[in-house]
């Protein structure tokens, strides 16, 4: 069987499995790593928003064999240590904004707004309306107002 070898939440990490397997499965299943949620295993929902080399990205429509060794993929469970700190900033602003409900999105929600708050200040735009409509993550509790909000007071803290 093959063995794939990355780094997961500042850890470097070696499983054995094939090729396709998707990295959700790998997380989830295999390393025991829960943040990142499924929903629907084809990119739509987002519910599994993980970053890749600090970037946004969906681990239920990769393949494990497509990740390197020297990719770093970041889940809900080691955002906090990307800014050394019991919670990233946009996770209390998540939490002073009463956000969830039932939570499920949540986790995906958190990693998708990083990501766009750092995407914006690496083209120099600021995080607006629109920048934020371009983060297409489901949430069918429709908190939609509260994430908009959180998003903002969690950018001011990064």
């Amino acid at each position: 069987m093959p063995t794939q070898t990355f780094n997961l939440n500042g850890e470097q990490v070696t499983v054995e499995v094939e090729d396709d397997v998707r990295l959700l499965w790998v997380i989830r299943d295999i390393l025991g790593v829960t943040g990142p949620k499924y929903g629907c295993g084809i990119n739509v929902c987002k519910a599994c928003t993980s970053h890749i080399n600090g970037k946004a990205f969906n681990p239920c429509s990769v393949p494990v064999g497509e990740i390197s060794a020297d990719d770093e993929i970041t889940t809900i469970e080691g955002l906090a240590d990307t800014v050394d700190a019991d919670l990233h900033p946009m996770q209390e602003a998540w939490i002073d904004k009463d956000v969830a409900q039932c939570g499920y999105c949540q986790p995906g929600q958190i990693m998708a707004a990083v990501a766009k708050v750092r995407q914006c200040a690496d083209e120099g735009r600021k995080l607006d309306d629109a920048a934020i409509e371009e983060i297409r993550n489901i949430c069918r509790c429709g908190t939609y107002n509260r994430i908009r909000e959180a998003i903002y007071a969690g950018a001011e803290n990064m």
